[in-house]
């Protein structure tokens, strides 16, 4: 069996974060599901995916090319893995420890610099510890977890594999 080459598997990666936003847009603009803080930050570690894997997909550089590709792609994952974490985290708090809901993210950006605004995100509030939607008894920053760890096991790959 033959895997598939480098710029295949950045290609798939590339079309998988393609289908995930396009899954959360259709939530959110259809289905009236509002992202909270931490869901937006998991859209910006899928883009950052995205991001790099059709870089490298479009680049197809040689092996420490792929490597470094594969490690910027790696790095969005970490970031969406903790993210993500956070976010199931706040979810499977008893209900008398969920943070109250805060403003919004539009206000946070506006008053305080970047470095409160993450802190703050990751701090969670009332809104992030809703559970909206469910697919098979998992929510929806369970199931981005999962596709967290798919895409870190995959740019690991990615980062080790010799042709």
């Amino acid at each position: 069996m033959t895997l598939p080459s480098p710029r295949l598997t950045n290609l798939a990666i590339f079309l998988l974060t393609c289908i995930s936003m396009a899954f959360a847009l259709y939530l959110q603009h259809y289905q009236h599901l509002e992202p909270c803080p931490l869901c937006i930050f998991q859209r910006a570690a899928v883009i950052g995916i995205g991001v790099s894997a059709l870089v490298a997909a479009i680049h197809n550089p040689a092996v420490l090319g792929r490597r470094i590709y594969a490690g910027l792609t790696l790095l969005a994952t970490a970031w969406g893995l903790a993210v993500a974490g956070r976010h199931v985290w706040l979810q499977h708090l008893p209900a008398d420890e969920v943070p109250s809901c805060g403003p919004g993210l539009d206000y946070w950006i506006e008053t305080f610099t970047p470095l409160e605004v993450v802190a703050k995100v990751f701090r969670g509030s009332g809104e992030c510890a809703k559970v909206d939607w469910t697919f098979l008894g998992f929510s929806l920053p369970e199931w981005t977890l999962v596709m967290f760890v798919g895409y870190a096991a995959v740019a690991m790959w990615q980062l080790i594999r010799r042709s």
